[in-house]
C-alpha cells in the first residue's frame, strides 16, 4: 500500500544497504570528485586528518540518512509511495545530494498527474557519473536502487 511520502521514514534495511554501497573508512579521504569523506560516505564538515571509529560512523550514517529522508520527503511530500520506493529514493538522495534529487527529472515524474512511477525509477539509471568519470560501483548501485524502486529487492 502506498502512503504519502511525507509520512514515511527510511527503513532499517536501507541503512545497511547504504553502508554496503559506501563502504567504511576510518580516515578522511577525498572521493572521486575530490570531496572529503569519512566513515560510511559522510561528507558534512569532514576535513583532511579526520578520523572515526565504527560506532561513531554508524551513528553519523543513521543521522545523515534520517536527515536526507526528511529532505527528500519534503520534495515529494504529496506523492504516494511504497516503502521500498521511498527507500530507493533516500539511497539515491544520500548519494547525489538532496538538492540534486529535488531538482531532478525523477522528481518531476513523481509529481506528474498521474505519477510516472516506472519512469521515475528509470531516471536513477542515468546518474552513473561522478564528475566526468563512470565508476563501476556507481552503475551497480544505481541498478540495485532501480530494482529496489521497482519492487524487486524487497
Amino acid at each position: 500500500m502506498r502512503k504519502l511520502a511525507a509520512t514515511l521514514t527510511a527503513s532499517a534495511l536501507i541503512v545497511g544497504s547504504i553502508a554496503g554501497y559506501e563502504g567504511y573508512r576510518t580516515h578522511a579521504y577525498q572521493d572521486v570528485v575530490g570531496v572529503w569523506t569519512i566513515g560510511y560516505g559522510i561528507t558534512g564538515g569532514v576535513k583532511r586528518g579526520d578520523q572515526t571509529d565504527p560506532v561513531r560512523a554508524v551513528q553519523a550514517l543513521t543521522r545523515t540518512i534520517d536527515e536526507k529522508a526528511r529532505e527528500a520527503a519534503r520534495c515529494i511530500a504529496d506523492v504516494p509511495l511504497h516503502q521500498y520506493e521511498f527507500d530507493a529514493y533516500v539511497s539515491f538522495a544520500y548519494n547525489v545530494g538532496t538538492p540534486a534529487f529535488c531538482g531532478s527529472t525523477l522528481v518531476r515524474k513523481l509529481k506528474a498527474t498521474p505519477p510516472d512511477y516506472a519512469g521515475a525509477c528509470r531516471e536513477m539509471l542515468r546518474w552513473v557519473y561522478a564528475g566526468d568519470q563512470q565508476p563501476a560501483g556507481l552503475a551497480r548501485r544505481r541498478a540495485e536502487e532501480y530494482r529496489r524502486c521497482m519492487g524487486a529487492a524487497q
